[in-house]
């Protein structure tokens, strides 16, 4: 019976643990894909006022 409750709290711990974590990677990701696109946006305007 302990065992069964040690487990059972061990896998809610994870999925409280899990949210935040899984929040921070997509919150991570979206930031990564806003500054890529913002760098990709600067390169071709820089190469367009170059060629101009």
């Amino acid at each position: 019976m302990g065992r069964t409750l040690l487990i059972i709290a061990a896998v809610v711990a994870a999925l409280l643990l899990l949210g935040p974590l899984v929040g921070l990677a997509l919150t991570l990701l979206k930031w990564g894909l806003i500054i890529g696109a913002v760098a990709v946006g600067i390169m071709f305007v820089a190469k367009w006022a170059k060629r101009t």
